[in-house]
Order: structure tokens, then C-alpha cells, then sequence
């Protein structure tokens, strides 16, 4: 299963966008996985990160969706983004119809895409038999209901995979013994690297420094996470008038230079790579990005020593919330969704941790073992007179 079950190149008719849609496989007919919205994007990384979803739902302990991503390459921040995702969105609209579950990512927003579905009479993509299944129905209310709810002054969409990220960081962080305190380094602002800060202030560790897409800042005694976060912009972006006098302002791409323990990615793939793996100065990468380190660089953080938590296994939260929900796996309120969270990353990481200690290998090459996809099922064929009416 090292080749993706299905690979869909799309080119916008308006702009010069580009974009693919990429199935690893599929379980019960069914896949998930997120669209992510970016000028850097290629063929080539969406393949990966498909690969990378079929992990991460063996990773999510459901059995119920295979692994897929979606990929445009274009600017997120361009007036007409909106647009081009739509256009995608229809051109995809017949594997969306039939069980391509696309859900947000980089650069999109979860909203947008259930409006789009909305307007083609699609409330959650499913298949023929979820469609008639009255528990999964049931289980997409207690979702879309949740969807509207908040925890910790933030949507409960937008914790849940930085919240899973920081658990897993905890529970590796304690599984080396790490002292109380840890300094932590944040590379991305956006829902992920927000909530992920904000839940590990909570904890108890000092947030050291973080980077968005115009800057980073760091203070050697902790930044005020919550202050930055109520003060951020729609692209995730800190507000610098809001900075405290001790903060110090340096340019984005320095973050691997901010001294600590704990380092966390949260944005684009392969920031970490040939180039820079060996400036890196935490003992502990936990990967809330997917794919952020490239097979060139994951060879030196390797050799170096250095742990991590993989991507698959740190930012599981949205799918798992998304499965849990409606196929009736948790009790359908905030809190309950975040403890079936917490619980989830810190049985994987500490299974990882667990393993790669007794085989004394390295946690990626551990992982890819013990949540390899097995299963590869082929689409539910939909009745032909349930059609979505394009145009």
C-alpha cells in the first residue's frame, strides 16, 4: 500500500491554480482527510500527506475511513481564494459524493468547505450506506451541533488537534523524565499552533517563542499565549502592539535558533530538512504539522538522537472528534471530546515511546510499523438515481 489508490490532477479555468485530489485507500468505503490551500503545493506532497492520513486513522483506533488529501496550489490570502476552492470543491464533487470525506487544512477553512457541500445539498460527505444508516445521521447533528460550541474561549473545531498535539507532547516530555518547565518553541500560529500553546501554558510549560508567517517572538520568561491568541488575526498572525516591553521581535525564519526543549512545527511540510536539521536545539520534536520534516532531514534528527513525536500520532484530534461524534464512539459535549482526545495521544505516545525504547530504534521507524494500514477496500457504488446536481 505504498501507492495511492487514486490520484486526480485539476486545473482551475480562471486562474492559474492547480490542485489534486489523492486517495491512499479506502475502509468501508469510505476515506478522510483534509484540503489544504497553499502557492507551495505539489503532486508530490499531496501523495505524502494521503499516505500520512492512512497512518493517522489507524492512529485514531476507529476502523470506520481510509486516508486521503486534497491540494491546491494557490495563495490562500488572495481575494479570489474562496473561489478556487469552490471551483475545486464541484470539479471533486462525484468522489465527495460517494464517500471522499474532504475536511479543512492549511490555508482553508472548515466553514467554507460545509458551505460548499451545503450548496450542492451535501451536509457531510458519506456513503450510500452511512446515508441510510439512522446512527451515523444522528451522530452528524450531535457534529454539527458541536461544531458551534467552544472550549477554553475557542472553537471546539479549532482546539482539538492543537490540544492532542500538547497531550502528546506532555506524555513524551514525561516519558524522558523532563524537568517541570520545559521551554517550548512554536513554529506556526494558526488553529493548531494556537490551541497547541495555549493548552501547554496550561500544563504548565513556557512558551519561549513563536513564529507566524511575518515574524517571531520569543521572551526567555514565558509569553503570555492567551494574550496573543485573543489578539491574533483571521491568518493567524500576532498583532505586535499587543507585545509586552521583554519580548523580542526577529525575523520568522529564526525560530530554530530560539534555545528549547520542546520543539513544535505546526505549519507547512519540510521546514526542518538537509539544510537546517542539525541547528536544531530541543531533545523533544513533536510534529503538529503533517510532514514537516523531510526524509533528507529526518536522517539527521535521527542520528542526531533527537525524539519525536510523528505527525500521525501527534495531530489526530479533528479526525478523531469527527469520528467519535458520528459514529457515536463519545459522549457528544466539548469536554467529553477533548478527554477521548487526550486519552487516544497519550495511549499512542506512550505505546511509541514504550516500543521504541525496547527495540531502541528510533520513534518514526517504530510508528510506521506498528500504525501501518492494512486494509484497502474499494468505493460503495451510490444508487444512480442519487446524483448531485452541478451548476
Amino acid at each position: 500500500m505504498n501507492k495511492p489508490y487514486l490520484v486526480v490532477e485539476w486545473n482551475d479555468t480562471e486562474t492559474d491554480a492547480q490542485g489534486w485530489l489523492v486517495v491512499h485507500n479506502f475502509i468501508k468505503g469510505y476515506t478522510g482527510g483534509g484540503t489544504r490551500m497553499h502557492p507551495s503545493v505539489t503532486r508530490e506532497e499531496v501523495i505524502r500527506l494521503a499516505k500520512a492520513m492512512a497512518y493517522k486513522y489507524v492512529a485514531n483506533d476507529s476502523g470506520t475511513t481510509g486516508g486521503c488529501k486534497a491540494g491546491i496550489s494557490y495563495d490562500y490570502k488572495a481575494p479570489d481564494a474562496y473561489a478556487v476552492l469552490r471551483r475545486f470543491l464541484i470539479a471533486m464533487m462525484p468522489y465527495i459524493d460517494i464517500g471522499v470525506s474532504l475536511g479543512s487544512d492549511l490555508g482553508t477553512k472548515y466553514e467554507d468547505v460545509l458551505k460548499i457541500f451545503n450548496e450542492f445539498g451535501i451536509e457531510i460527505p458519506l456513503t450510500k450506506s452511512m446515508k441510510h444508516n439512522p446512527a451515523v445521521l444522528h451522530g452528524i447533528k450531535e457534529f454539527e451541533r458541536l461544531m458551534k460550541t467552544s472550549i477554553d474561549g475557542l472553537p471546539l473545531y479549532d482546539a482539538v488537534t492543537g490540544y492532542g498535539v500538547a497531550f502528546s507532547a506532555d506524555e513524551a516530555w514525561k516519558f524522558k523524565n523532563g524537568k517541570g518547565g520545559a521551554r517550548v518553541v512554536i513554529q506556526g500560529f494558526g488553529c493548531v499552533g494556537a490551541s497547541c500553546a495555549l493548552k501547554l501554558s496550561q500544563l504548565g510549560y513556557k512558551i519561549v517563542g513563536i513564529s507566524d508567517a511575518n515574524l517571531l517572538v520569543t521572551c526567555d520568561d514565558g509569553l503570555d499565549v492567551q494574550k496573543l491568541l485573543t489578539h491574533k488575526n483571521g491568518y493567524g498572525e500576532m498583532d505586535q502592539d499587543y507585545f509586552e516591553p521583554n519580548y523580542t521581535v526577529r525575523p520568522n525564519s529564526d525560530w530554530l535558533h530560539v534555545d528549547c526543549d520542546i520543539l513544535i512545527p505546526c505549519a507547512l511540510e519540510d521546514v526542518i530538512n538537509e539544510s537546517n536539521a542539525d541547528t536544531v536545539k530541543a531533545g523533544l520534536i513533536v510534529e503538529a504539522a503533517n510532514i514537516p520534516i523531510s526524509s533528507d532531514g529526518d536522517q539527521i534528527i535521527k542520528q542526531r538522537g533527537i525524539d519525536i513525536v510523528n505527525d500521525f500520532v501527534a495531530n489526530l484530534g479533528a479526525i478523531r472528534f469527527y469520528d467519535a461524534v458520528i459514529f457515536g464512539l463519545v459522549k457528544p459535549d466539548p469536554q467529553s471530546v477533548i478527554e477521548d482526545i487526550e486519552k487516544l495521544c497519550r495511549k499512542n505516545t506512550y505505546r511509541l515511546f514504550s516500543e521504541a525504547k525496547e527495540q531502541n530504534r528510533y520513534q518514526r521507524d517504530v510508528a510506521y510499523e506498528i500504525f501501518k494500514p492494512e486494509v484497502s477496500d474499494l468505493v460503495e457504488f451510490a444508487d444512480p438515481s442519487e446524483k448531485v446536481q452541478l451548476g
